[in-house]
C-alpha cells in the first residue's frame, strides 16, 4: 500500500531529512586515509544520538550498525571495519534516522585523495543521474519515468552498469514503504505519482558490469567484476511542478570542498 503525507507530515519528514544530512556533514568534515569505517559509525552513533533521533539502521533486520559504509567495489550494505581507509578510495555512507516517529534515509559517496579519472567521471555521472530522476518526480508522471531518466544518463549514456537487484522505496513512518522506486524502467511504467508521496531515490551504479554478489555475512553487496560502484541517495516529495528534495546535499558538499583530503573536482 502507497502512503501520501499531509503538509504537516511532509514538514516532519524533512526535519528527519535534514538531521541524516548534517550528520553526514560531520563525516565530510573529518574523512581522510587512516580512518576507519567503524570510527565513522561511531561518530553518527553519536551525532543522532545527541540529536535525540534514533539511528534507523540499527538492529533493522539483524544489521549492527549505524551505518553502512561501502568502500571502492562494495556496492551497499558494507559493515563498518578497523581497515584504514586510503588514498584514492571511494566511500559511500548510507544512513538514516528515526526523528519525532518518521524516517530520513540517504546515501553520499566521497572520493578520499586522487582516484582514478574513470572513478571520478563515474561519481559525477552517478550524482547527476540521481537529479535527472527527481526532476520527473512531478504528478501525474510514472515510477519508470523517474527509473528511466536514471538508466538513461548511466547506462544508455555512459555504459556503466545499473544494479537490478537493490531499488530505491518509499519512506514514511516505516523504513521501506511501496513502491519500489528502481534505477532501471521504461517510460509510462509502473504506479503513477501523486502528490506528497515520498520517495527515497537512489542510484547504485557500477563501473563495469551490473552483476552483484551478497558476501558471506549476509549483507554486503560487491561487483562481480571488482570494479568501484557508487550510491547516491535522496529523500524526495512528489509536487505538481518541482520535486521537493527533503534531503540536504549542499551542507555535505561545503564541507567537503572545505577538507583538503577529499576530492570535490566532480562538481
Amino acid at each position: 500500500m502507497i502512503h501520501y503525507k499531509t503538509e504537516t507530515e511532509v514538514a516532519l519528514m524533512k526535519e528527519a531529512a535534514t538531521l541524516v544530512s548534517k550528520t553526514l556533514t560531520e563525516v565530510a568534515k573529518v574523512l581522510k586515509p587512516g580512518m576507519t569505517t567503524i570510527q565513522i559509525d561511531k561518530l553518527c552513533f553519536e551525532f543522532v544520538k545527541d540529536h535525540k533521533a534514533i539511528p534507523s539502521f540499527l538492529n533493522y533486520r539483524g544489521y549492527p550498525f549505524t551505518v553502512c559504509a561501502s568502500v571502492n567495489d562494495v556496492v551497499v550494505h558494507g559493515f563498518p571495519n578497523n581497515v584504514a581507509l586510503k588514498d584514492g578510495d571511494i566511500v559511500s555512507i548510507d544512513m538514516g534516522v528515526i526523528l519525532n516517529g518518521w524516517h530520513g534515509d540517504h546515501a553520499y559517496t566521497f572520493i578520499l585523495g586522487e582516484a582514478s579519472p574513470e572513478e571520478i567521471e563515474l561519481v559525477k555521472v552517478t550524482k547527476e543521474s540521481l537529479y535527472k530522476g527527481i526532476e520527473k518526480a512531478i504528478v501525474n508522471n510514472r515510477i519508470g519515468d523517474i527509473a528511466h531518466a536514471i538508466q538513461e544518463h548511466t547506462e544508455i549514456k555512459h555504459g556503466y552498469g545499473v544494479v537490478r537487484e537493490l531499488v530505491g522505496h518509499g519512506l514514511g513512518r516505516s523504513l521501506h514503504e511501496d513502491p519500489q522506486m528502481p534505477n532501471y524502467g521504461k517510460r509510462g511504467s509502473g504506479p503513477k505519482l501523486k502528490e506528497n508521496l515520498v520517495l527515497a531515490i537512489e542510484p547504485m551504479i557500477n563501473l563495469g558490469t551490473k552483476d552483484v554478489y551478497t558476501d558471506k555475512d549476509g549483507w554486503t553487496v560487491k561487483t562481480r567484476d571488482g570494479k568501484a560502484s557508487v550510491h547516491f541517495e535522496h529523500d524526495v516529495c512528489v509536487k505538481r511542478n518541482k520535486a521537493l528534495i527533503l534531503s540536504d546535499y549542499s551542507i555535505i558538499e561545503a564541507a567537503e570542498k572545505a577538507n583538503n583530503q577529499l576530492n570535490s573536482t566532480y562538481y
